[in-house]
């Protein structure tokens, strides 16, 4: 098969025939359909993420956005038929470890990140490999494309864990979202459809005015505005009920738990690069003084999946709304440059192997 694999840290990826994967007893093989080009992947492409026990190894196989159908079952799996069509969620859990046991599949004590890890190479490739297929593969309704769901294996489905779980969005709420990349139009997308009044922003006005037909109520050029908290609170009548950092520097970071009102919550999504190491400096006596929450969101249990599908039956949600251009599996490594320079737009997915 087909596949683009890593072979030096920051290169253009190798486009080559490389051995196609057979289902292990409990596994499946997907053929891919469409696969997103997440910031992730960039990290991985960079050799970034070590502190996460996620540094790439040439050979390695990325892609972690992947749907498509699956063309071969193992003899253990029994809720996954040849021809179903499906997506991937990119923490491939166990299914047996308490985390999965009770719910939480996305931070299961085995897990295995797609694309990352030399046990599960990932999908930048015409097939791919999925463990435990009994729990970790989602079916997708019949009325969507695989090119639409492609980023619902993570910048997706990430952001709708921030807002729908790990910090409940009311109607009316005010939410901030800085970074309007994949991961934050998806958060404004969500944000719009669970009844908020959402401010994006970003330092490139083409984002903001996606941002804006996504459902943002307001937009913030940071680059133009010399006190982004300052700016937030005014527009929200004294600050935010939740803030998302999507992008995973400083100052996004401060600026979206600065920009809060009080009891507000902060969800970071963002992870970070080599700059920063991990590790971000947070305001906490402020934290503490207005009783500010602070939450991390990743991915989204597979068991959850419905959620986001019965918003998609009914249009109150499209994934497929935030996919910025498709490509070949030959202009991957481009797409992966531009992102250094923040200069891709919206999420791009590869549909041509």
């Amino acid at each position: 098969m087909r596949a683009a694999v890593l072979r030096e840290h920051g290169e253009p990826l190798d486009v080559t025939e490389v051995e196609a994967p057979s289902p292990d007893p409990g596994g499946v093989v997907v053929e891919v359909g469409a696969c997103g080009i997440c910031r992730s992947d960039w990290h991985g492409w960079q050799g970034e993420w070590g502190w996460l026990g996620l540094e790439t190894s040439p050979g390695q196989i990325l892609g972690h956005e992947p749907a498509g159908h699956v063309v071969e079952v193992g003899p253990e799996v029994e809720r996954v038929r040849e021809g179903d069509h499906v997506a991937i969620p990119f923490t491939l859990g166990d299914g047996t470890c308490e985390e999965c046991r009770t719910g939480h599949g996305n931070t299961c004590d085995n897990t295995q990140a797609l694309g990352f890890v030399e046990s599960a190479p990932g999908a930048f490739a015409e097939l791919v490999h999925v463990p435990h297929a009994d729990h970790n593969i989602v079916h997708l309704p019949e009325s969507v494309t695989s090119t639409d769901m492609a980023g619902l294996g993570c910048r997706f489905m990430t952001a709708f864990h921030g807002l729908a779980h790990r910090a409940p969005v009311a109607a009316g709420d005010w939410v901030a979202v800085h970074g309007c990349g994949g991961v934050g139009l998806s958060a404004v997308h969500i944000a719009d459809a669970l009844g908020a009044n959402v401010v994006a922003v970003d330092l490139d006005d083409d984002k903001l005015a996606r941002a804006a037909d996504l459902g943002a109520t307001e937009t913030l050029n940071a680059a133009e505005t010399e006190r982004v908290p300052r700016e937030i609170k005014g527009l929200t009548d004294g600050g935010c009920n939740v803030s998302i950092d999507a992008l995973g520097i400083e100052e996004t970071c401060r600026n979206s738990i600065l920009g809060l009102g009080k009891r507000g919550t902060h969800v970071q999504i963002g992870l970070t690069s080599a700059a920063e190491g991990g590790d971000l400096s947070i305001p906490s006596d402020l934290m503490v003084m207005q009783e500010i929450e602070f939450v991390g969101s990743l991915g989204l249990p597979p068991t959850r999946y419905d959620e986001i599908f019965r918003m998609v039956a009914t249009d109150k949600i499209d994934p497929g709304a935030v996919v910025g251009e498709t490509v070949g599996l030959a202009d991957v490594s481009d797409k992966l440059a531009a992102m250094t320079d923040f200069e891709t737009a919206g999420i791009p997915v590869v549909d041509s192997f």
